[in-house]
């Protein structure tokens, strides 16, 4: 007790140094205890050993020197240092993974070095005298492989491809039924499908699919008038009209309930047919039969149904056509006051040349195509650019570049890419079938800009677009 109240004495002397040492000690002394809690296992065995150091440190600081020893603070000062190398020597705990790291690549664990071997300062170790050997990079592939490597991507799965059309194909006998019963005055052709799962350009999935209701007319009692004639200025719709109602009256042809004014109204054909999917048919009689569930659009201004079976999922579009002076007619008016008016389709003639291409030239254009579609659906600002419009461009340029091998696949889907944009900076994408008609008339400026920029960015690099 002499002692203590002796040491305390001398640290009081030294300008209050002793009520400091005690403060620290016990702030110490709470670190510690909550080290653990705070800090983990590493992180407290850290912190214990630093304050161990210190508090050498401090007693050494503190403690009576033998006055007859020169040597004993020298030696006080050099058993402090090394009482500070544990600090240093002391690993650190491993720090806390984040997530970011989770994707650099680990090192290695170092070999230790074996007598006889040279060190590489970059890490490796290798025989003295034996030749370095380089690793070789990984292969750059090219535009055309990654090319055939993405069509290879792009396939419908078979229970897809084989179960949808055969579903679409049993709800078009059923519906075709139903109208011969329901609406036997009405001369509706045969149903048949459409759409590009049929013809092979379906990609990525196979779930939507068009179904053609063909609308009979008499010819002698019907004619057709471009949509240049009309008000809409379209020559891209088209009016049917009822002709020679002095001899044939009103009452003579079967359609001409469907009349407002003297034209048949794609708009009236289409809201008596959605009375009927939406009111009339039994679907959930005919989903039992056929194993699926099958559920008409009633908001949709198309006439739609959504197909849901165990393996797929399917939207069936209905579309009344009309085909008088060769032209194919489908019942899609514009948005607008104008209901009257008939959308010309190319869909058939565009397949029909592109295939007729490829068989004579054994050209890539239905691969390069079907890529093309494949891009377009999977970027959702490029979307309303599949189909008619990517179709057209390729014809466009079929007659002028001779060369479609496969193995020019890459120099013409990047062709296409400047070709599409040339057009989106024109706002004008004529058909190929009909010059007066721009595709792109149905696009707003905005879409027509931002389609622009995506496909001027990718033309530098175009295999941004396959990801």
């Amino acid at each position: 007790m002499a002692a203590f109240w002796h040491q305390r004495g001398r640290r009081q002397e030294n300008g209050g140094l002793g009520s400091v040492i005690d403060g620290l000690g016990s702030v110490f002394d709470v670190l510690l205890a909550n080290a653990r809690l705070v800090l983990g296992v590493s992180g407290a065995a850290v912190l214990a050993i630093a304050t161990l150091a210190v508090k050498r440190l401090i007693d050494r600081a503190t403690s009576p020197r033998d006055e007859g020893d020169p040597k004993a603070e020298q030696k006080s000062l050099e058993d402090s240092w090394q009482d500070l190398t544990l600090i240093k020597t002391t690993p650190k705990p491993p720090k806390k993974q984040r997530r970011e790291d989770l994707s650099e690549p680990l090192l290695s664990p170092a070999r230790p070095l074996v007598p006889g071997e040279a060190h590489d300062p970059r890490g490796c170790s290798a025989p003295l005298g034996a030749p370095q050997v380089e690793s070789s990079p990984l292969p750059c592939l090219t535009l055309q492989e990654k090319l055939l490597s993405h069509s290879s991507q792009l396939a419908v799965p078979e229970i897809q491809a084989s179960l949808v059309p055969q579903l679409a194909r049993s709800i078009c006998a059923q519906l075709q039924n139903f109208l011969r019963s329901k609406c036997p005055e009405l001369p509706f052709g045969r149903l048949f499908l459409s759409g590009a799962l049929l013809d092979g350009l379906e990609v990525l999935a196979a779930d939507h699919i068009h179904l053609m209701l063909p609308v009979v007319l008499d010819a002698g009692l019907w004619s057709l008038i471009s949509g240049e004639d009309t008000v809409v200025r379209n020559p891209q719709h088209w009016m049917i009209k009822r002709i020679d109602l002095g001899y044939f009256p009103r009452g003579c042809s079967p359609w001409d309930r469907f009349m407002v004014g003297r034209y048949l109204s794609s708009n009236v054909l289409n809201e008596t047919l959605h009375k009927l999917l939406v009111a009339s048919i039994n679907w959930p009689a005919i989903g039992g039969l056929l194993g699926c569930a099958i559920y008409p659009v009633v908001a949709s201004r198309e006439l739609k149904l959504e197909v849901k079976h165990d393996q797929v999922e399917l939207s069936i579009t209905l579309f009344p056509v009309v085909e008088m002076e060769d032209k194919v007619l489908l019942a899609v008016p514009p948005e607008g006051l104008v209901e009257n008016l008939w959308l010309e389709s190319f869909y058939r003639a565009e397949v029909s040349r592109v295939k007729e291409l490829d068989a004579g030239d054994s050209g890539a254009r239905q691969l390069c195509l079907r890529i093309l579609n494949g891009v377009c659906r999977s970027q959702p600002s490029l979307r309303k650019l599949g189909g008619s419009p990517v179709t057209h461009v390729i014809l466009h340029l079929s007659d002028t570049a001779s060369d479609w091998a496969e193995e020019s696949l890459a120099d013409r889907f990047q062709q296409v890419l400047e070709e599409l944009v040339a057009y989106l900076e024109k706002g004008v994408l004529p058909s190929y079938f009909n010059p007066k008609i721009n595709l792109f008339s149905g696009l707003l400026e905005e879409e027509i800009d931002e389609m622009g920029f995506v496909l001027y960015r990718a033309i530098s690099e175009p295999e941004v677009l396959l990801k």
